[in-house]
C-alpha cells in the first residue's frame, strides 16, 4: 500500500480488520515510489506470504505492470482492485468498473457545464463489481481453484 494516499490508513484497519476475522495474518508493505517496489516484495518472499493484495491507490494502478510482473517473479499469487490489472496478467481482482467512474465523472463535467452547482449534485457510489480470474496465470503459479469459485467469476481471461 501506498501510505502517501490519504484513504491509507482506512485501508489497513480493513484489511487488518478481515485478516482477524479469517484468522489469517497480514503484513503490510509500504511503496510510496517505485524504489520501494523491491524491497517491499523482498519483504513479502522473506516472511514467506502466501498472496498478495494490492491496495486501491491510483499511483499503484498507474504502475500495474511492473507490480504484476514482480509479484510474477516471486510466484505470488496477487489480487488487485480493477479489471486492468488482471488483464496485464494479475492474477484476479475485485472492484468496481473504472470505466464506469470515469463515465460518471463525465456525467458530472456535463451537469456542471450546464450550471448545476456542484454541492448539489448528488454523491454516486458504484453498485456493481466484478470479480476478474486469470486462467493463464493461475496456471502458471501451478494453483488450483474450485469450478464454484470459477463460475462466480464476472469475467475469466485465457
Amino acid at each position: 500500500m501506498n501510505p502517501s494516499y490519504p484513504d491509507a490508513e482506512a485501508q489497513i484497519e480493513e484489511v487488518q480488520r478481515a485478516a482477524r476475522t479469517l484468522g489469517v495474518q497480514s503484513h503490510i508493505m509500504k511503496a510510496s515510489s517505485e524504489r520501494d517496489f523491491d524491497t517491499a516484495f523482498a519483504t513479502v518472499a522473506e516472511r514467506r506470504a502466501g498472496a498478495l493484495l494490492v491496495a486501491s491507490d491510483p499511483f499503484l494502478f498507474s504502475r500495474r505492470s511492473q507490480l504484476v510482473a514482480l509479484a510474477a517473479r516471486h510466484a505470488l499469487p496477487a489480487i488487485y482492485q480493477f479489471r486492468d490489472c488482471a488483464a496485464v496478467g494479475g492474477l484476479m481482482s475485485y472492484g468496481t468498473r473504472i470505466t464506469d467512474s470515469y463515465h460518471q465523472v463525465g456525467v458530472y463535467t456535463g451537469r456542471i457545464l450546464k450550471g448545476a452547482k456542484p454541492a448539489d449534485l448528488p454523491i454516486v457510489q458504484s453498485t456493481k463489481f466484478e470479480f476478474v480470474i486469470n486462467l493463464k496465470t493461475l496456471k502458471s503459479l501451478g494453483i488450483t481453484i474450485s469450478p464454484t469459485l470459477l463460475a462466480q467469476a464476472d469475467e475469466v481471461i485465457e
